[in-house]
């Protein structure tokens, strides 16, 4: 009878993981009684999630997290930056320790359909790639056949390696980490001969360089498609509707020239009856979700739009330097565009 019990007990404990109904729609009334989101981000990647020597957070992914809380609070900085590694990720969201996942996360149906959580929206198309120091010569993939790869634990770039390799041919070793900095301390200690993430992170870490990052390049193939977003526990379609409308509120804003420096004042002088309408945001959508009107001023004022982001942090302002590519607006050649707002 004890083992049956404790059996059942289990059962019970998982599918509360798998299938949070406990969070249903709570989780803005939890965000709102501790005066702050909490959200998850990456150990410490330049350009997307770094904390300086003061203690205060900078990046593209931390100014997501910050638009959030500017529609959500009031205030674009209510919000505790929790660092988690890849493998952590998942369990510490559906703990309920974060609120809101926010570390370059690839969104699979796998992830969705086994892990009980929901992505809203992409917030950045990447795909995976490989560094290598300069000194091995290796100008291709077809160059690592037979080398030690070094990867992160629990992420889309196991299969994605194993899938390509055996695809071509070739072999490999994979040395896999639980957090990214012991994935970097194994790569540029030379206990592998390249290091295999995302485009973009790889452009993050080769910032890292001990020995500067001229001394390392990424080559030129991608092997997958990786579109990563904001992460929520699935059950509370409020939360997943503020979060995914504050991701469009970005790419909209820059789609109609709303900016950080004009978001306010052309809520009431654009001549566009269309902009007024998308910054007034004070219908009765903002009332079922229960936010502040107003809400989608405060987070361009806040941020700034998409592109303003992008640049700040990726882009032409930021250390990077990253071409936008994909990550453009539609009209741009890009795949970015919001859905319409009415």
């Amino acid at each position: 009878m004890m083992r049956l019990i404790l059996s059942a007990g289990i059962l019970v404990v998982a599918a509360m993981l798998n299938h949070p109904a406990a969070w249903a729609g709570q989780t803005l009334t939890h965000v709102r009684a501790n005066g702050v989101i909490r959200c998850g981000v990456s150990e410490g990647l330049p350009g997307f999630a770094l904390k300086d020597t003061a203690g205060h957070w900078h990046g593209f992914n931390v100014d997501f997290c910050r638009a959030v809380a500017a529609a959500a609070l009031g205030n674009p900085d209510q919000v505790v930056f929790v660092p988690v590694s890849s493998s952590s990720r998942f369990p510490v969201l559906l703990s309920g320790k974060i609120d809101l996942l926010m570390r370059n996360t690839t969104q699979t149906f796998e992830r969705e359909a086994a892990l009980g959580v929901n992505f809203a929206g992409t917030y950045y198309y990447d795909g995976q790639a490989f560094l290598v120091p300069r000194r091995l010569g290796a100008s291709k993939l077809a160059d690592l056949n037979k080398a030690t790869i070094c990867l992160g634990k629990s992420t889309t770039h196991e299969d994605n390696l194993a899938d390509y390799f055996t695809l071509h041919g070739w072999t490999y070793r994979p040395l896999v980490s639980e957090t990214l900095p012991e994935m970097m301390a194994a790569f540029f200690n030379g206990q592998c001969q390249a290091l295999t993430s995302d485009r973009s992170q790889l452009a993050a870490i080769r910032m890292m360089a001990p020995d500067g990052p001229q001394e390392y390049t990424i080559l030129p193939e991608i092997i997958s498609q990786e579109p990563v977003g904001p992460v929520v526990r699935r059950g509370d379609e409020d939360w997943l509707t503020l979060v995914k409308w504050v991701l469009y509120a970005l790419i909209e804003a820059e789609e109609l020239g709303v900016t950080q420096a004009n978001a306010s004042s052309l809520r009431d002088t654009s001549p566009d009856p269309g902009v007024r309408r998308f910054l007034a945001s004070d219908g009765l959508p903002e009332k079922s979700l229960g936010i502040s009107p107003g809400w989608v001023v405060r987070v361009i004022a806040a941020v700034g739009n998409y592109g303003e982001i992008y640049e700040r942090h990726l882009g032409s302002q930021g250390g990077l330097r990253l071409d936008r590519g994909l990550n453009r607006l539609y009209s741009q050649g890009g795949l970015m565009y919001g859905p319409p707002f009415r």
